[in-house]
């Protein structure tokens, strides 16, 4: 049984490892990166690729996911009806704020993008790389998730996501976690999350946290250029985003089992 479970979970870091990385992957690259044999990964992406899940190129012999891991995908968000009933909302907040708005969901990884509305039609316009996760240690988006988890695995997330780490993010990203736990503190006493030139230089985020039964299931954000997010009009912009997350709690499709919970994350040390 146990082996059985070990090459499940094998299968599914593969394809969560070829998730990453859309431009394919070598055998010994991937054999490295999961830290398993070159005969085992190659088992495994046989198995794939006979399944239709995966691909070879057949010039470099590169390995990478096939596109019906995404079609699959797109299914699933389609019948969950997030995009119908969302995207309208998330169109309006975005034109009223001529900034980008942006719904991530809440997953056993952290926050992943779904859908973005640009409302800016002229001048300078924010446009992000396209990822599809969310940076949680240096994002609007992740401090407002993150501030309602208990602070060590909260702390132990944005570890993992990149805290400490100078080279990642905007001039003022925070690199520690005392500082970073203090940034929590604020995010909980304003009840939304703020990241100003953190991400990425000249560019300013406020997000707040959508709710089904108590329980937090994607987020809401808007970002934009600094001189359309001065200090001074980031608690309006905050008040527009809180709305929009209260009206996206009321008509979210997606009903989580209240047994459901995201499994504790271990505190990192340090």
């Amino acid at each position: 049984m146990r082996l059985v479970k070990s090459l499940v979970e094998r299968c599914f870091d593969l394809i969560t490892l070829l998730s990453e990385h859309a431009g394919a992957m070598s055998l010994g690259e991937i054999s490295r990166r999961l830290d398993v044999p070159k005969s085992a990964a190659h088992r495994l992406l046989t198995t794939l690729c006979e399944l239709g899940w995966a691909e070879q190129d057949a010039d470099s012999g590169f390995y990478r996911l096939s596109l019906r891991l995404a079609i699959v995908g797109q299914r699933l968000l389609v019948a969950t009806r997030i995009p119908d009933i969302c995207q309208p909302i998330l169109d309006r907040l975005a034109n009223e704020t001529e900034g980008l708005g942006r719904i991530a969901i809440v997953d056993t990884d952290g926050l992943t993008w779904i859908a973005h509305s640009q409302g800016a039609r002229s001048g300078l316009i924010y446009q992000p790389e396209l990822a599809a996760k969310v940076p949680l240690h240096m994002t609007a988006n992740g401090k407002a998730w993150l501030a309602t988890l208990d602070r060590d695995e909260a702390l132990a997330r944005a570890v993992a996501s990149g805290l400490g780490r100078s080279e990642l993010g905007g001039p003022r990203v925070i690199t520690t976690k005392p500082t970073f736990s203090a940034a929590l503190d604020e995010t909980v006493e304003r009840g939304w999350g703020a990241a100003i030139e953190e991400a990425e230089p000249g560019v300013a985020a406020v997000a707040a946290t959508i709710r089904v039964g108590g329980q937090v299931v994607g987020t809401v954000s808007v970002a934009g250029p600094l001189h359309r997010f001065s200090p001074l009009i980031v608690p309006e912009v905050a008040e527009k985003v809180t709305a929009t997350a209260q009206e996206l709690s009321a008509l979210w499709p997606y009903r989580i089992a209240p047994q459901q919970r995201l499994p504790v994350v271990a505190a990192a040390s340090g």
